[in-house]
C-alpha cells in the first residue's frame, strides 16, 4: 500500500471535527507519510489558530511516529486584496504551508481570489480552484505554485478543467483530502482514482501522488 500525503485538513480549530490529535491518529490509521493542518483563518482568527497548532506540535509531535506534522491556514473568503499580507503574516507567524480557498464553484468566493493568490510568493497552494483561467495557471507555474485536486465532495467537479490546464501549461498538481472529519482521510488507491476520474494518465497520477509532495516538503523542512 502506497504511503499518503495530505497538504489540506482541517480540524476543530476551524470547522473540523477532530482535535489536532485526533486528526493525526486518524492520519497514521490512514497510512499518511505527511500531514498539513491548514484550518480556514482570515484576519479575526489567524493567531489563535496558529498559535494553538503551533503549541499542538511543540508540544505532541514527537510522540507521532514517522508522520511529519506540518502547520499551514487556509485564508479563506478574505477579500483578495488582503491575500498576500495575510500570506506573509501567517509564514511570520510560523505556517509551513499557505493554502488559499479558490474560486471553487459551489460556494461565494469573491472573484479575483485565484488571480491574487497565484501572484503572492507567500502562496504554497491553490485549492480547488474552479474554473481558472490559463493565465492565473500559467502565474502559478511562474510562481512554484501547487494547484489542486480535490477529493472533496463538490470542489471536485472542476478537476478536469483543473487538470486539463495544468498539463498544458506544466503546473504542479497535488491530490488532497480538504478533510473536515473522519470518514474524509484518503487512501492511496482512492487518490489515483481521484487523479486519473480528473483526466491524468496512471503514469502521471503516481507522479503528483507520490514525487510532487516531496518537492512541497523541502519548503517546510
Amino acid at each position: 500500500m502506497g504511503r499518503v500525503y495530505d497538504f489540506h485538513t482541517h480540524t476543530f480549530l476551524s470547522d473540523g471535527e477532530l482535535i489536532c490529535s485526533e486528526q493525526i491518529r486518524h492520519a497514521q490509521a490512514h497510512y499518511y507519510r505527511a500531514i498539513a493542518i491548514t484550518d480556514h483563518v482570515d484576519a479575526s482568527n489567524i493567531d489563535f489558530v496558529l498559535n494553538s497548532l503551533i503549541k499542538f506540535i511543540e508540544t505532541e509531535k514527537k510522540y507521532f511516529e514517522d508522520i511529519e506534522i506540518i502547520s499551514g491556514v487556509e485564508l479563506t473568503h478574505v477579500p483578495p486584496i488582503l491575500i498576500n499580507d495575510l500570506a506573509k503574516y501567517a509564514k511570520e507567524k510560523g505556517a509551513q504551508i499557505v493554502v488559499v480557498h479558490g474560486e471553487t464553484i459551489v460556494e461565494p468566493v469573491f472573484k479575483g481570489t485565484n488571480y491574487y493568490a497565484v501572484r503572492s510568493k507567500y502562496v504554497d497552494i491553490l485549492a480547488h480552484p474552479g474554473v481558472i483561467s490559463e493565465e492565473d495557471v500559467k502565474e502559478a507555474v511562474s510562481n512554484d505554485i501547487f494547484l489542486e485536486l480535490s477529493a472533496r465532495k463538490g470542489h471536485s467537479l472542476a478537476n478536469g478543467h483543473v487538470s486539463k490546464l495544468c498539463q498544458k501549461f506544466g503546473a504542479k498538481l497535488l491530490v488532497n483530502s480538504d478533510a473536515h472529519g473522519p470518514g474524509d482521510f484518503l487512501e492511496y488507491e482512492f487518490a489515483l482514482k481521484v487523479a486519473v476520474s480528473a483526466g491524468l494518465s496512471y503514469e502521471n497520477a503516481r507522479e503528483i501522488i507520490e514525487n510532487n509532495p516531496k518537492l512541497l516538503l523541502k519548503r517546510c523542512f
